[in-house]
């Protein structure tokens, strides 16, 4: 067995995937319970493991992580998420692959790396101070935006 990866200080970047799952005008969303943006509104989701797709990815954190089944639908976007530390060393570096998802069902639960899960409106959205990127996801995913 291999040792863990570190996410902090990381030797390279780390595959994560994010979901964009709307049901209705509302949007699936978690604060999250773990560096980096602990504390923050975000999108369900998180590392990709060896031998998966990326939508298998995206179906087992969304459920993991708020309890909500999901079918992938397609892919929104890759971002490259960069933090760095007052040295200047890279501190965290993700690739984030998000997809847009159909609910299949299931009440927001958090679990996992989630401190909190909720479906929010899509006109709340604009007001918790979410990570811009995160933002233009959710928009790019919204159904009555196509």
């Amino acid at each position: 067995m291999s040792a863990p990866v570190s996410r902090e200080y990381p030797q390279h970047p780390l595959t994560g995937v994010g979901v964009v799952c709307w049901r209705g005008d509302h949007v699936l969303l978690i604060r999250r319970g773990k560096p980096p943006r602990i504390g923050e509104w975000s999108l369900p989701g998180g590392l990709q493991h060896v031998g998966e797709t990326v939508f298998e990815a995206a179906m087992r954190e969304c459920l993991e992580e708020t309890g909500i089944r999901v079918r992938p639908l397609r892919h929104l976007d890759v971002i490259d998420s960069i933090r760095r530390d007052a040295q200047g060393r890279v501190r965290f570096h993700y690739t984030l692959i998000d997809v847009a998802a159909e609910y299949v069902g299931g009440e927001p639960q958090a679990g996992d790396d989630a401190m909190h899960a909720e479906w929010v409106h899509r006109d709340v959205v604009p007001t918790l101070g979410m990570w811009t990127e995160t933002v233009r996801l959710i928009g790019l995913g919204d159904p009555k935006a196509r």
